[in-house]
């Protein structure tokens, strides 16, 4: 049975605080909820819908050309009238190029990960962009503060895709980041439900970067078998792999195996990128190879069992928000 719950109404009865918080405030939207910018999944359909529902909807460029990402952008624009961003994983090729594309193409908004946040964090700020940094562990966050970025996004190892070698679970991390920092902080990482983004806003957190539930939305541009694959799965069904290249979260398939039969004759790193190859993380989620491909999800897809609409996702996340209650003792 669907859990589809009118959005209108929903929007009605479960409306946040009036006064926007410092997430709300800073990227001028309804809802302090963002699409994380996920690789084969975030493209302008996904971040558009978002953005019209009142939350931030990011365009993912770590697997677009520079040319697709150009016209996801320019797609984007068309489908809303809504502030949306973009999402640069820098440890992909092209940056310069695809920094010069979201400078023409007069984006406000850039998530940065998987690099040093000085980068491009000034040079972007002199053009008018808000620029947010994604992190894995305190140090880091502090870091990031001391480059002047506009917000940081503290993510715990629960998370799907690439992830941080401390393990650092984000009920531990946001609270020890919220005490060393004064930038407004997001949380990600193991979030689907609005009752757990009420608990890591209790923790510290000003908004939620939300990916996995996301992934499984009619919206996103992954392959139906893998959005089918992701409602499918159940605790334990991802683990944290590749540390000796850059950790990921994996679904447990045939290409998981063959990495951990390497692991099994030794940690040898050029093993390890000769079976990546090209295009595993397209060959799976995009292209929809549940064996061969690479899968990345967060643990959190074990609570999500539909494929569901934006509208029905958000819908279902400030209900849940609002029925969520302090209990007494």
């Amino acid at each position: 049975m669907s859990n589809f719950i009118d959005f209108n109404s929903a929007k009605k009865l479960h409306e946040m605080q009036e006064s926007k918080n410092r997430i709300s405030e800073l990227f001028d939207i309804k809802y302090p909820i963002i699409q994380a910018g996920m690789i084969w999944h975030s493209g302008w359909r996904l971040a558009s819908a978002v953005s019209n529902c009142g939350g931030l909807g990011l365009i993912g460029a770590g697997s677009m050309y520079p040319d697709v990402l150009r016209e996801n952008i320019q797609k984007c624009r068309k489908a809303t009238d809504k502030p949306f961003g973009v999402n640069v994983p820098m440890l992909y090729p092209n940056l310069d190029e695809v920094i010069k594309i979201i400078l023409e193409e007069r984006v406000k908004i850039v998530f940065t990960s998987a690099g040093n946040p000085k980068t491009y964090t000034e040079a972007l700020q002199k053009e008018g962009l808000k620029v947010t940094h994604v992190v894995s562990s305190t140090k880091f966050a502090i870091k990031c503060e001391d480059a002047g970025v506009d917000a940081v996004v503290a993510e715990g190892f629960e998370a799907g895709g690439h992830n941080g070698r401390d393990e650092t679970t984000t009920f531990c991390l946001i609270p020890n980041v919220k005490k060393h920092i004064s930038k407004p902080l997001i949380a990600a990482g193991g979030i689907a439900l609005g009752s757990q983004m009420k608990a890591a806003m209790i923790l510290g957190a000003d908004g939620v970067q939300i990916g996995s539930r996301f992934a499984a939305t009619i919206e996103a541009s992954a392959h139906e078998n893998w959005k089918r694959k992701i409602t499918e799965l159940n605790e334990g069904d991802t683990h944290l792999t590749l540390k000796e290249l850059a950790p990921v979260r994996l679904v447990k398939n045939k290409f998981f195996n063959e990495l951990e039969d390497i692991y099994n004759v030794g940690r040898n790193s050029e093993s390890l990128i000769a079976a990546l190859g090209r295009a595993r993380a397209k060959k799976g989620m995009f292209e929809g190879d549940m064996e061969e491909g690479e899968l990345e999800i967060g643990q959190v897809s074990a609570l999500i069992d539909e494929v569901l609409s934006v509208e029905a996702v958000f819908a279902n996340l400030l209900k849940e928000f609002e029925e969520t209650k302090m209990p007494k003792f």
